[in-house]
């Protein structure tokens, strides 16, 4: 069952971190305006998942790859937060529930790559 999580973890990290590449203005977009460079963190936090689901599947960098990826999730919170709270600005990405309903999803999610590490 682990090697199930893991991978299907790892799919849902390597799918997210691709999509930062293909469709980056997406991306660009939930950046708060209060943080700089939205093409440049875009691009971390994109190439972060893909490391990080690779990580998952490599036994010997599992424990840091599951780490930072609970890091990673920690450092974009504050754009779900900023998506969820200005809903209205996102109207055409995903209804105000689904913004909402994608904060508890990051402990969630957290713990899943705690238990996987």
């Amino acid at each position: 069952m682990a090697d199930i999580s893991r991978i299907a973890a790892g799919a849902l990290f390597l799918t997210s971190g691709t999509l930062h590449f293909a469709r980056p203005e997406l991306f660009r977009q939930i950046v708060p305006p209060a943080l700089p460079n939205p093409a440049a963190l875009v691009a971390i936090s994109g190439a972060a998942e893909i490391a990080g689901a690779v990580g998952l599947w490599w036994a010997p960098v599992r424990r840091p790859a599951a780490l930072g990826l609970i890091a990673l999730l920690v450092a974009v919170f504050p754009a779900n937060c900023y998506m969820a709270f200005d809903h209205a600005r996102f109207a055409s990405v995903a209804p105000a529930w689904m913004l909402f309903a994608r904060l508890p999803m990051q402990p969630v999610l957290m713990a899943w790559m705690w238990s996987l590490r």
